[in-house]
């Protein structure tokens, strides 16, 4: 048996005339080498940088580092202010034709439960999240949601509420008159 290495060739092996043969070697003008010139280490070592081993372990390691709160609960005056612009968006945003023509642009901080199964606070505490957005519905009545652009927010997980361009005085005028 001849040797490849450090480990012994078998006899019947299948490419045992290509493992003999060795490296091959090229003359310095020759047309192969003209068409592949040899690759400096440095390029040659930027072919497997994208080369990922562990698909989704950056992305796992980076979701542990995202920090989960307790729900905070809203005192009886911070309650009714977030129902007054709730009402003040229901009579803005009364049907379709309504959220189209006012355009109420909107600031809505909610909570949003922790959706990562593998994390420990899964089911138990979230993260506050703001979105800007142009309101096109409130349901205060049947699903107890308001819709933002184009993402639904639970009524129960609204921590607050900024209507930019609308004061408490043009709030209290707006819901009066309706």
């Amino acid at each position: 048996m001849d040797a490849l290495g450090v480990m012994t060739m078998p006899a019947g092996f299948r490419y045992r005339d290509v493992c003999l043969k060795g490296k091959p070697e090229h003359e310095r003008f020759d047309a192969f080498r003209i068409r592949h010139p040899q690759m400096d280490v440095g390029k040659r070592a930027k072919i497997f940088a994208p080369f990922d081993a562990l698909r989704g372990f950056n992305f796992a390691i980076m979701c542990k580092n995202e920090i989960y709160v307790d729900r905070l609960s809203l005192s009886p005056e911070e309650q009714e202010e977030l129902d007054r612009r709730l009402e003040l968006l229901h009579n803005l945003t009364y049907n379709s034709r309504m959220a189209r023509a006012n355009r109420v642009q909107v600031e809505v901080t909610y909570y949003e439960a922790c959706s990562d199964e593998n994390n420990e606070a899964y089911g138990l505490r979230g993260q506050y999240k703001t979105i800007i957005g142009i309101c096109f519905n409130v349901d205060a009545e049947v699903t107890k949601t308001i819709l933002v652009d184009q993402m639904r927010i639970r009524m129960e997980d609204i921590r607050k509420i900024e209507m930019p361009g609308y004061s408490v005085r043009d709030m209290d005028g707006v819901i009066d008159a309706m």
